[in-house]
């Protein structure tokens, strides 16, 4: 297969890249859904867009992926490619999370919080960009520690390299929600630890023009607009 066309919103896109990354198969992604954050072409625009693409006249941009794994003692429960982000958070109504994190050969260290995001450069403008943490351009080789709501003023987002595997241990709760790009996940109990490394895999997307992520975070997030817009100053998406 040359290529396959992705019909939807970000949701979709990231559920296609799960799927076909193992395969090295590209991917022509239209929106038809709201945002469209990772998106190439809209859906009236379809026909010019399978052209080009059929004619090869387009670039392959590529994203790093996490593989997202839990472990009770030696085994595997549960496994996932994952495109954004984890997330690891508190079931509604229960107390505040605490977690021991230690990423790489680093000391652990400890975070009082509603939850931790670990994301990809890919998923820096998604959840972890709500939580406050930093936009990551898609091309550095970074992955990103975020607690959610923490409790201390010291525990801020943490970017460092991805060749850096993470593992997180559960404190004090008895049931957290671990959910990987916002759709598939599984409950994770205090004996069981999440292990995260960069994939071996990548999401291959066909670009029609240049990529330019600058351009992507002014039209869809108004990054970088002026403080106060002027008709002879900016031209607004």
């Amino acid at each position: 297969m040359e290529f396959a066309v992705v019909l939807g919103g970000d949701g979709t896109v990231l559920a296609a890249s799960r799927q076909v990354a193992p395969c090295g198969i590209p991917l022509l992604t239209v929106n038809t859904g709201h945002m469209g954050f990772l998106t190439e072409t809209f859906l009236n625009q379809l026909p010019q867009a399978l052209e080009q693409t059929m004619a090869g006249e387009y670039e392959i941009e590529e994203r790093a992926m996490l593989t997202v794994k839990v472990f009770r003692g030696d085994s595997v429960l549960w496994e996932a490619l994952c495109l954004n982000e984890m997330v690891l958070h508190r079931e509604p109504l229960t107390s505040m999370c605490h977690f021991e994190i230690a990423i790489g050969r680093h000391a652990p260290v400890d975070i009082a919080a509603d939850g931790v995001i670990v994301s990809t450069p890919t998923g820096s403008t998604a959840y972890s960009l709500s939580a406050g943490g930093p936009v990551v351009t898609p091309g550095v080789p970074a992955l990103q520690l975020v607690p959610i709501c923490p409790h201390s003023l010291a525990s801020r987002a943490l970017v460092f390299p991805d060749t850096e595997s993470v593992n997180i241990y559960p404190v004090n709760i008895p049931r957290l929600v671990m959910v990987v790009d916002g759709n598939g996940g599984c409950y994770v109990l205090p004996e069981d630890r999440v292990y995260m490394e960069r994939s071996q895999y990548s999401v291959r997307f066909i670009r029609l023009q240049p990529p330019e992520f600058f351009r992507i975070l002014r039209e869809k997030l108004g990054w970088g607009l002026p403080h106060i817009a002027k008709p002879t100053s900016v031209e607004l998406p």
